[in-house]
């Protein structure tokens, strides 16, 4: 999966989207015959996927914390199932906190803080380990497009600002499959901020008869935050949406850099970075995702790690009833299909 998206993407179709039409195509009608495979592999609990649209973030991590939030408030042993991208380990493996973001992704890393996670390039392997481990309830941040899984709740994220980007199928665009096959295997949309570039696709899911949720990203306000000069550092698929979310803080961002999504920092990337913020006296500033990427990393990245602060976020739902409803919602899609012999 592509980790940088282009600019073009988020732009009116150009040339340059209509030079890939004939690879979008093709990868259109590959993603396409995946999402309707049948006969797909089960686990005897309830599994809740989290994706998106699009390639890139738009909040899935964070959705996917709610509800193993509200899942735990309400008696249950959630599990977190990730395909562990930017990990190289390419066993069925249970997370533990002790691992680096180098060997299990940075995702997983932000998950186990909240419920047992499991990485697998096979899903129905992960499943099953977090079955064994005690999982009662399944929460796979992402895999909607290709999980090889029988899902009972799909819940598909879209960032209300970026949308669908200029809605072409990768590589012309960051559709990850057609729109059409997504929308008939949806469960609900859960529109993210107050923004109307989603609404389109939004309206389309309603007249559909889907379910429609709306929340926002809540940051936490770091003490002393606001007035201060700051360096904000960030490598997730938006940026950008980051240094909104500084300044809206009361950060005074003097420097940014951004890097690709789930990056690796360098030695010499981080030397800038600390050289920069001495430089003009700057507190390093950056992202959850980036932090648990430089933990456990050698020279001059735990430095980094002692000296960024970390802009923390949660997804708040409009309706606080919203996790709560997807869960028994899940529940009750479980035990339907297993009744049925599923």
């Amino acid at each position: 999966m592509i980790s940088e998206a282009p600019p073009f993407w988020w732009k009116k179709p150009g040339w340059q989207a209509y030079a890939l039409k004939p690879v979008s195509w093709v990868y259109g009608w590959i993603a396409g015959k995946r999402m309707r495979r049948e006969n797909r592999p089960s686990v005897p609990v309830p599994v809740i996927c989290i994706g998106n649209f699009t390639v890139g973030g738009a909040g899935k991590t964070p959705t996917a914390v709610a509800i193993a939030k509200a899942a735990i408030e309400n008696g249950l042993k959630p599990g977190f199932l990730s395909r562990g991208y930017g990990g190289t380990l390419d066993v069925t493996t249970l997370v533990e906190p002790h691992h680096r973001a180098a060997d299990v992704g940075d995702e997983p890393l932000l998950l186990v803080s909240h419920a047992m996670t499991a990485i697998s390039r096979r899903r129905i392997e992960g499943a099953r380990r977090l079955v064994e481990a005690g999982a009662d309830l399944i929460i796979m941040d992402d895999g909607f497009q290709s999980a090889r899984l029988t899902l009972d709740y799909a819940l598909v994220v879209i960032d209300s600002v970026r949308g669908i980007g200029n809605g072409c199928l990768v590589p012309s665009g960051p559709v990850r499959a057609p729109i059409q096959e997504q929308m008939q295997q949806l469960s609900a949309i859960l529109k993210v901020g107050t923004g109307d570039a989603a609404d389109p696709l939004v309206r389309k899911a309603a007249r559909a008869g889907k379910t429609i949720y709306v929340s926002a990203i809540q940051p936490v306000v770091p003490p002393d935050f606001v007035g201060k000069r700051v360096l904000a550092y960030a490598g997730i698929a938006d940026p950008d949406k980051f240094y909104r979310t500084v300044e809206s803080l009361g950060g005074n961002i003097v420097e940014r850099r951004s890097f690709s999504d789930h990056h690796t920092f360098e030695e010499d990337e981080i030397s800038d970075l600390l050289a920069l913020a001495d430089k003009q006296q700057l507190q390093l500033v950056t992202t959850a995702k980036d932090f648990v990427r430089l933990k456990g990393g050698h020279g001059k990245a735990e430095e980094l790690l002692q000296r960024s602060q970390v802009i923390e976020i949660e997804m708040v739902f409009d309706d606080p009833n919203t996790a709560s409803d997807i869960i028994h919602a899940a529940i009750e899609n479980c035990r339907t299909r297993v009744l049925k012999g599923n």
